[in-house]
């Protein structure tokens, strides 16, 4: 006699939904979104359909769309012209260049919206790392100081969250400090905990053109063969003053966000990056896989390893999806 019969919690659609452990909704998601210099112009990326660039007028219109679908919470990456790049970013802090006068323009038309920032080098960078490079080497400590520059001109901006993407050592503790110093205690920082050297980010690099000109990250991205360098990742970031702690690439990391959901207090967040999102997108052009269905599942993996905070790249159609 079969006494314990599970099925029985999956015999209809009203049983399923309630007992179902974990869902999404348009509050977890932040949507990433390309900025590009002009007017009234967009272009798609190749490597991802139905992920646009747009000048700063559009993207206005575009967070607007996005707003309307419930969707309030944006990760803003600007593609600069390499004319202004060189060695030490310095056009990160040009208040009349396209990134910061774009991201004032933004929080004035929505000051509702949650508005995140990348703080790095390599978008501004002729050498295209995420720190200073002297003689070849990514100089630590030179960099930090660079970097809270950088945050704390983003924060004048108006903005929520800085993000943090270079994983150099000790930069959420100088960030915090640099923050704190100019009167922005209420910015939050979302840490790139653990940041991995991984494959899935190169139809990121070709949205913005942000590939390193020489060599690779692996000297301050993580190995994707470690998972417990990752706690000691989140418990610097933690004692540094980080307010969130991420995982990037979110995919084949979902143990890694398992373990920082369980050993630590503050919000996980996951990012579900642009390799994970090109490589749904090309196998269901195939029709290979369903799409949506595999994005679904995706999405709710994340969650279900212990992600509260998701940026993704099918935030826009999921919303429009489920709405």
């Amino acid at each position: 006699m079969i006494t314990n019969r599970p099925r029985r919690n999956r015999k209809s659609e009203v049983i399923r939904n309630m007992v179902q452990e974990n869902t999404i909704s348009v509050n977890d998601f932040i949507f990433p979104l390309f900025l590009i210099d002009g007017k009234n112009k967009t272009t798609e990326v190749n490597s991802m359909p139905g992920i646009f660039r747009f000048s700063p007028d559009l993207i206005l219109k575009e967070i607007e769309s996005c707003m309307k679908l419930g969707i309030k919470a944006f990760d803003v990456f600007p593609s600069i012209n390499n004319k202004l790049k060189d060695k030490r970013a310095t056009e990160s802090l040009n208040k009349n260049g396209l990134y910061l006068k774009t991201l004032t323009q933004i929080k004035k038309e929505f000051s509702e919206a949650c508005i995140m920032t990348d703080v790095a080098m390599d978008p501004y960078s002729s050498d295209g790392h995420d720190g200073l490079v002297e003689k070849g080497e990514i100089v630590n400590d030179k960099t930090l100081a660079i970097l809270a520059k950088m945050a704390v001109a983003q924060a004048d901006c108006g903005i929520d969250i800085v993000g943090p993407s270079d994983m150099m050592d000790g930069r959420v503790g100088v960030i915090r400090e640099a923050l704190d110093k100019a009167g922005h205690t209420n910015v939050s920082i979302m840490s790139y905990t653990a940041k991995y050297a991984s494959g899935f980010y190169g139809p990121f690099r070709d949205a913005l053109d942000s590939a390193p000109k020489f060599g690779d990250k692996k000297s301050y991205q993580m190995n994707p063969a470690n998972s417990k360098e990752a706690l000691i990742e989140a418990q610097l970031d933690t004692n540094e003053g980080a307010d969130f702690l991420m995982v990037k690439p979110a995919l084949s990391y979902l143990d890694v966000i398992k373990d920082l959901s369980t050993n630590f207090e503050l919000p996980i967040a996951a990012y579900n990056v642009s390799g994970e999102y090109s490589m749904v997108k090309a196998a269901a052009a195939k029709g290979w896989i369903d799409g949506d269905k595999v994005s679904e599942e995706i999405l709710l993996s994340i969650k279900r390893a212990g992600a509260s905070i998701i940026l993704t790249y099918f935030a826009k159609e999921w919303a429009i999806r489920n709405k």
